[in-house]
C-alpha cells in the first residue's frame, strides 16, 4: 500500500515551490522532493550513529548526482552511463555545502551525508532547488542542525527582479545571483552579472532575502508537523580548563610574535616553536590528549589575532584594515603561449596562460542544462608546492573546479562575442605561490593574459578578497585577506569587476548570518581596492595588443544565409572537404550561418573565403562577373557566373558587332566577362557581354537590349 505523502507549497514572487515527503527513501534520516514547474530534486540527509574515529573536524559530505534520464536523454559517454560528477555537478555540491555547514554543531564528529538526485529537469536550473531540498531534508530529520534556510536565484530583466528565473530568462537577465539565507540574515552569495553597480547588487540581496521568507515559513511548518527528535551525539570539545591552561602558557609568546609583523613562513615557524613548548609541558600528563592541546593552542592563537585586529586594527603582517599587499605584474612570460599574465600580490602569485582555438575546440557539455558547448573555459590549478607542502597529486579537486568557475564567471561578461572574435578561448591559471585570495589573483592574471594575447575584451577586470572579524557588536572588515585571516575570520567575500561594476561575487561566512549593512561596507571597501589593483595592472599593459602573435592561428568569420549552408557542405560533405584540401584552411559552420575560417596564413584564408562567398553569393543586377561558358545554343550562350548559377547571353549581346553563329565568338569552357542586366521573377538571369566591351552603364545595357 502506498504510504501517504505530505505536500507543502509556497509561492515565491509568483513562482510555486512544492516540497513533498513521505513516499521516497524512507530509511534516510530525512528525505524530500522539491519541485518547480516540471523540475524535481530529491534530497536526502543521513547521519552515522557514532563519531568518526580520530576526526578533528566535522565530516560533512554533499553529493549531487546528475541523472540524464531527468530530461529524457542518454549519457554521451562511451559506457552510456553517468560517470564522475562533471563541473556543473561539482559546483552544485559546493553551492549546497557552504550555507549548510555553519549551522551544524561545532562539536559534532559524526559523519553527515547529503545525497541529491535530479529526478526531472525542465527549464529551471537544479542547483538552487538543491539548497532547499537539503535544508528541508535536514530539518525533518534526526540530525542536529540549526536551520531552516531558504535558497533563491534572483535575475533582473529590464530593471525588474525575478525569482527562480528559467534558463531562457537567465539568458535575458543582466544578473544571475544565487543566495541562501536564514530568517534574519544572508548566509552565502554566488553571483555573476553584467557590470552592475554595488547599489543595485545590495538591492538585489535585500529583495532576495525578503523573497525567501515563504520558504522559511514552509519548512518551519514541516518541523512542527513532521520533525523528528534530534539524535544525541558525543561532543568533541576541548575543556575550558585545558583552554585556560594553554592560554596561560602560550598567549604572551603569541602576542610577542604578532608584534614582529612576520611573513607567512617565518610566522608559522615561530608559532611552531611555541606550540612545541606547550606540548612538551603536557608530555607527562597522560590524561590530556596531544590533539586536544593542539586544538586548544589553535584556539588561543585565533582569539589573539582576532582581538588584536578588533582592538588595534592591526593585522598579523602589520597592515591596517584597508591596505592591499604589494603588487607587481608581468606579461609575455612564455614565448610560445598565445598570451600570458603574471600577477603577484604579497606572497600570492598566479600565472595565467591563454590559448586560442577554432570553434571545433569548444568543450562539449553533456549535462542537464540546455547549453551543449562552451566556447570560453577557465581552469585553475593549485599544486602543493604553492604552499610549501608535499602531497600526492590526485587530479582536480572540488576547490580547484570552484575557483576556476569563479574566475570564468568574472571574465565572461567582457569576452567578445563570437561574431567579433571567432575563437575558442582556454585560460589556465597556475597558482605558483599562495597566501590567500588566489582565485582573485587568477582573475587579475587572466585579464593581463587576455590583453597580452590580443583578445579585444570589453574592459579589464580586477578582483579582491575581503574578510570579516566579528565579536558581538564589534566587527572589522579586512581588505585583501591572506590565508591566515581567511582561517581565523568569519567571512571570505570575493568581488571581481570592471570600473563600471561587478561581474562576479562569492561570499562564504562562518556565522549564522550577515546583515546587509555589513555587506554594504564590504562592497564599498572592495571597490576602492579593485580600483587600486586595476591601476597596478594597467601600468604593465593598459589595453589589448592590436595584433595576435605570429604563431597564433588566424580565424575569420563569414555570415551566410542559413539556406546556403547546404551548398557549402555539399553532398556528403564533399564540397567543404574539397575547400579544406585545396586551400589548407579549416572550415566550421554553426547553425546560425556563421562560417569560421582558420588558417596559418592569409593567402589560404583568402582562397577559402572566396570559395565560400562564391558558393553563397546571390547574383546582382548591374554587377559584372567573370564566368565560364557552360552551354551553347543557336540563340546564345549560357554562362556560369556563380557556382550552380548560370545566365543567358543572347546572341545579340555576345559582341559589339553582329554575330551569325555563337561558336564564332565563344566555345564551351571559355571564360568571358559579362554584366547581369536582368533577373526575372522565376529566377532566370539575362547577361550581356557587349555591355562590358562597350563600357555601358546598366541603364545603357538594358536600353540596348530592349531595342534588339
Amino acid at each position: 500500500m502506498k504510504p501517504e505523502s505530505k505536500k507543502y507549497t509556497a509561492v515565491v514572487e509568483g513562482k510555486e515551490i512544492t516540497i513533498e515527503t513521505g513516499t521516497l527513501a524512507e530509511q534516510a534520516g530525512g528525505a524530500v522532493t522539491v519541485q518547480i514547474g516540471e523540475s524535481i530534486m530529491l534530497g536526502t540527509a543521513t547521519m552515522s550513529d557514532n563519531a568518526r574515529e580520530g576526526a578533528d573536524f566535522f565530516p560533512l559530505t554533499v553529493n549531487y548526482e546528475e541523472r540524464m534520464y531527468a530530461n529524457g536523454s542518454i549519457p554521451g559517454s562511451f559506457f552510456r552511463r553517468e560517470g564522475r560528477p562533471g563541473e556543473d555537478a561539482t559546483l552544485t555540491c559546493r553551492l549546497i555545502d557552504r550555507p549548510l555547514r555553519p549551522l551544524f554543531p561545532k562539536d559534532l564528529r559524526n559523519d553527515v551525508q547529503l545525497i541529491l538526485y535530479a529526478l526531472s529537469s525542465d527549464n529551471y536550473p537544479m542547483d538552487v532547488l538543491g539548497i532547499n531540498a537539503a535544508s528541508a531534508a535536514l530539518v525533518i530529520s534526526d540530525i542536529p542542525w540549526e536551520g531552516p534556510i531558504g535558497g533563491i536565484r534572483v535575475g533582473r530583466i529590464d530593471g525588474e527582479f525575478i525569482a527562480f528565473p528559467s534558463f531562457d530568462e537567465i539568458n535575458e537577465s543582466d544578473l544571475d545571483l544565487v543566495m541562501a539565507g536564514s530568517r534574519d540574515a544572508i548566509l552565502t552569495v554566488e553571483s555573476n552579472s553584467k557590470e552592475i553597480s554595488e547599489e543595485d547588487f545590495l538591492e538585489a540581496l535585500e529583495w532576495g532575502q525578503k523573497a525567501i521568507q515563504p520558504l522559511i515559513d514552509l519548512q518551519e511548518k514541516m518541523i512542527k508537523e513532521l520533525g523528528k527528535d534530534k539524535k544525541n551525539y558525543e561532543s568533541f570539545m576541548v575543556s575550558d580548563e585545558l583552554k585556560s591552561d594553554v592560554e596561560g602558557k602560550a598567549l604572551a609568546s603569541i602576542n610577542e610574535i604578532l608584534e614582529k609583523d612576520l611573513e607567512k613562513v617565518e610566522f608559522r615557524k615561530s608559532l611552531d616553536v611555541v606550540r612545541d613548548e606547550v606540548l612538551e609541558s603536557f608530555a607527562e600528563n597522560e590524561d590530556v590528549a596531544t590533539s586536544d592541546v593542539k586544538e586548544a593552542f589553535e584556539g588561543v592563537l585565533k582569539s589573539a589575532i582576532r582581538e588584536r585586529i578588533l582592538e588595534t586594527g592591526k593585522r598579523p603582517d602589520g597592515r591596517d584594515l584597508t591596505t592591499v599587499r604589494d603588487i607587481w605584474c608581468d606579461v609575455n612570460t612564455s614565448p610560445r603561449a598565445h598570451g600570458t599574465g603574471l600577477f603577484t600580490r604579497g606572497q600570492t602569485q598566479v600565472l595565467t596562460s591563454t590559448t586560442l582555438g577554432t570553434p571545433r575546440d569548444a568543450q562539449i557539455v553533456d549535462n542537464l542544462s540546455p547549453n551543449d558547448s562552451k566556447r570560453y573555459m577557465h581552469h585553475y590549478n593549485f599544486p602543493p608546492f604553492s604552499v610549501g607542502e608535499v602531497r600526492f597529486l590526485r587530479g582536480t579537486s572540488r576547490r580547484e573546479v570552484g575557483h576556476g568557475a569563479l574566475a570564468e564567471r568574472a571574465l565572461l561578461p567582457v569576452i567578445p562575442a563570437v561574431e567579433d572574435f571567432p575563437y575558442t578561448l582556454r585560460l589556465v591559471s597556475e597558482v605558483l605561490s599562495s597566501n590567500g585570495s588566489s582565485s582573485m589573483a587568477s582573475v587579475c592574471g587572466s585579464t593581463l593574459s587576455l590583453m597580452d594575447t590580443g583578445v579585444p575584451i570589453k574592459a579589464p577586470v580586477a578582483g579582491v578578497a575581503m574578510g570579516l572579524v566579528k565579536e558581538g557588536d564589534r566587527y572589522a572588515i579586512l581588505t585583501d585577506i591572506q590565508g591566515l585571516e581567511d582561517h581565523i575570520g568569519n567571512m571570505d567575500f570575493k568581488v571581481a569587476g570592471t570600473d563600471a561594476g561587478i561581474t562576479a561575487l562569492q561570499m562564504d561566512i562562518k556565522l549564522k548570518g550577515l546583515a546587509s549593512s555589513v555587506m554594504s561596507e564590504a562592497l564599498k571597501a572592495a571597490k576602492e581596492a579593485r580600483t587600486l589593483i586595476m591601476g597596478k595592472m594597467m601600468e604593465t599593459i593598459s589595453e589589448p595588443r592590436e595584433e595576435l602573435k605570429p604563431h597564433v592561428p588566424r580565424i575569420e568569420s563569414v555570415r551566410v544565409p542559413v539556406d546556403k549552408i547546404g551548398a557549402i557542405i555539399g553532398p556528403g560533405g564533399k564540397t567543404i572537404r574539397d575547400i579544406q584540401e585545396t586551400t589548407g584552411a579549416k572550415i566550421d559552420i554553426n547553425d546560425e550561418g556563421i562560417v569560421f575560417i582558420a588558417s596559418d596564413n592569409g593567402e589560404s584564408a583568402r582562397m577559402a573565403r572566396e570559395r565560400i562567398e562564391g558558393l553563397t553569393a546571390t547574383p546582382e543586377i548591374g554587377r559584372i562577373y567573370t564566368g565560364r561558358v557552360a552551354g551553347i545554343k543557336t540563340f546564345g550562350a549560357f554562362v556560369e557566373i556563380l557556382p550552380g548559377r548560370d545566365g543567358l547571353v543572347h546572341i545579340s549581346q555576345l559582341d559589339s558587332s553582329h554575330v551569325k553563329n555563337v561558336e564564332d565568338v565563344v566555345s564551351f569552357g571559355d571564360e568571358i566577362t559579362v554584366m547581369v542586366t536582368d533577373i526575372t521573377k522565376d529566377g532566370k538571369i539575362r547577361l550581356s557581354r557587349q555591355a562590358v566591351l562597350e563600357g555601358w552603364s546598366l541603364e545603357e545595357a538594358q536600353q540596348a537590349d530592349r531595342k534588339k
